[in-house]
């Protein structure tokens, strides 16, 4: 199984998140991306499922805190 990107060529991050506004992921997850496994690019999915979750809920989660 091959686990697709998330990105969706909005490459902003956000100055209150510290994620990218459009796939939700650190900087550090998607430098390491094309490294991870399947299982460690799963875990980060997971993740950006939780970020995206905590944004439509309007839990927005400062840069550095953790998530």
């Amino acid at each position: 199984m091959t686990v697709a990107s998330p990105c969706v060529n909005v490459c902003r991050i956000s100055t209150i998140t510290g994620w990218c506004e459009g796939c939700y992921r650190t900087i550090d997850e998607i430098r390491v991306w094309r490294r991870l496994d399947d299982d460690g690019k799963q875990t980060i999915l997971e993740h950006v499922e939780d970020r995206r979750r905590d944004i439509r809920a309007g839990r927005v989660v400062p840069a550095g805190a953790a998530r």
